[in-house]
């Protein structure tokens, strides 16, 4: 089991599988927008989707590359002068986009001596073979690492979101990219509307059944600017939101279910508190890991 935990394989043993020493993520905004956005899919996005509920600076960083992983490295070299780093291109599609320019953005990235690789988050129908075939010759000399946003693996949710994609989709995306060498994880939303617990313990067999090397989970949040914020407040979008005791029996579950080679990079996320709306815990990132961490202890 995990070297930093007993309970599950946790992140942070992932990725030092991957790099010697410690490596720390630095979060670039490169300007992508989404097809699900621009009217090639869709317009207004995902359901629940606010993009500066996970990365506050969207729509306001017009800083190259360089610059942000600058900023990023004399803010962390402060305390860790020795740490290297990801450049993790997180928000919006951040393979959605013409090939060269993509491949020029992510090799301004790992052109600074101190970033050892790359982390893409993506959706699964914006991977085309030819874009692939670039990334894993990239991946022989710095890390690339994929994370797709899955979010479900039933139509029926997707389609009630508004995701523009299917299952199948995400499945062969992950299967492609594996084949192509590249670490991949996957990223799900547990409690979307309409789906039951029995569905949610699907989607983690479903995601245990493929090449995977990471994923992640967060709750359902209701975040302001957004369709099921709208839908929520108004009523129209009769929602059951998890309560932290009810939550935490989810995660044990979780744990019990998933394939034991896959690291967990974490259960839940927090959006700024002038962006949201619901469930509000009131604990920190660290408070909650605490209380699972005794639940797994006593299950």
């Amino acid at each position: 089991m995990s070297k930093n935990n007993p309970y599950f394989k946790d992140y942070a043993d992932f990725l030092s599988e991957r790099f010697d020493g410690k490596v720390q993520k630095i979060t670039i905004n490169a300007g992508f927008t989404c097809p699900n956005r621009d009217g090639t899919l869709g317009r207004g996005g995902c359901a629940y989707c606010n993009n500066s509920s996970f990365s506050p600076m969207t729509g306001a960083d017009v800083r190259s590359v360089s610059r942000q992983i600058e900023d990023g490295k004399r803010f962390f070299a402060k305390k860790y002068p020795e740490m290297r780093y990801l450049a993790y291109f997180q928000s919006y599609t951040n393979t959605y986009g013409e090939t060269e320019r993509l491949m020029s953005l992510y090799s301004e990235a790992i052109s600074d001596s101190d970033v050892v690789g790359l982390i893409i988050g993506t959706r699964p129908d914006c991977m085309p073979d030819s874009l692939l075939s670039r990334l894993a010759g990239l991946n022989k000399s710095k890390t690339v690492i994929i994370e797709y946003g899955a979010e479900s693996s039933h139509d029926s949710t997707l389609a009630a979101v508004n995701r523009c994609h299917d299952w199948a989709t995400t499945v062969d995306a992950v299967m492609r990219t594996h084949q192509a060498g590249l670490a991949v994880g996957l990223h799900f939303i547990l409690g979307l509307p309409g789906e039951t617990h029995d569905m949610m313990m699907t989607t983690v067999d479903r995601a245990s059944r493929l090449p995977i090397d990471c994923i992640k989970f967060h709750q359902l949040q209701i975040v302001r600017g957004t369709r099921l914020a709208s839908d929520y407040l108004s009523g129209r979008q009769p929602l059951t939101l998890f309560d932290v005791d009810e939550y935490i029996d989810l995660c044990v579950e979780i744990v019990s279910r998933i394939r034991k080679d896959i690291a967990i990079e974490r259960f839940v996320s927090q959006s700024p508190d002038n962006l949201l709306i619901a469930p509000r815990w009131g604990l920190k990132n660290y408070e909650f890991t605490h209380k699972l961490f005794n639940a797994l202890a006593h299950k």
